[in-house]
């Protein structure tokens, strides 16, 4: 398990451990803010979506940053009913830890979710004509800004050097309604129309309910294999 080893790889430094090759591409972490992370569980006195999703961050990150540059964009805050929050908190850079969790510590969920767009502006800070990258989406439903991810993933699955997306769903709760595209006949219930964008790109698409999962599945994308 990725977390396993790289815990070992810290305490155990007479242990050779090389990075596998995928280790060498910057990513950048898009993150869901929108209105519906701030909702609750199904019990009243659980936490949002949003507490949980930081908790997670929180654990993952500095098992992953030591390891990778990364970068962050957020989308969601701003106005009621607004698509206009994408918000580019900072290009990959070394040992982000500490920057990308407090981003996320002070965003307040608000808008819709401009999904398509997000990961557009990620691929293009990572220069994914040219250059070798990663984008991890993190996202609790569909898009609702009228972008269209199945015809962006295609796009970057015929225009990039190497760019692949993951996606990772949290608590995905989809409305058939809220957003008039073919796209969102493609998947069932509970699945972002997002997964276009891992599975055109050869990415992972990835349901996580809890912390723990949520925890694991940015480990498995942003994080990295070694092989000794």
């Amino acid at each position: 398990m990725t977390t396993c080893v790289a815990f070992l790889a810290g305490v155990l430094p007479h242990v050779s451990f090389v990075y596998a090759q995928d280790c060498t591409r910057d990513a950048m972490l898009v993150f869901d803010s929108s209105a519906s992370m701030a909702e609750l569980g199904l019990q009243l006195d659980e936490p949002r979506r949003i507490d949980d999703a930081r908790v997670a961050v929180q654990d993952a990150m500095p098992l992953i940053a030591p390891i990778r540059r990364i970068g962050l964009i957020t989308y969601g805050p701003g106005p009621e009913n607004s698509c206009e929050g994408i918000n580019l908190k900072f290009e990959p850079i070394e040992n982000a830890a500490q920057r990308v969790t407090d981003a996320i510590a002070l965003l307040d969920p608000n808008g819709l979710t401009p999904l398509t767009e997000a990961v557009r502006m990620a691929s293009e800070v990572l220069n994914f004509r040219t250059d070798p990258g990663i984008v991890v989406l993190v996202t609790d439903g569909n898009e609702t800004c009228g972008g269209a991810p199945c015809a962006l993933g295609a796009e970057l699955a015929s225009t990039a050097a190497d760019l692949t997306v993951h996606v990772i769903g949290f608590r995905v709760a989809t409305d058939r309604f809220a957003w008039d595209s073919p796209d969102v006949r493609l998947f069932p219930d509970g699945i972002s129309v997002a997964k276009c964008l891992s599975d055109r790109t050869g990415g992972k698409y990835v349901t996580t309910e809890t912390i723990e999962e949520l925890t694991d599945a940015l480990l498995s994308t942003l994080g990295c294999d070694f092989v000794g």
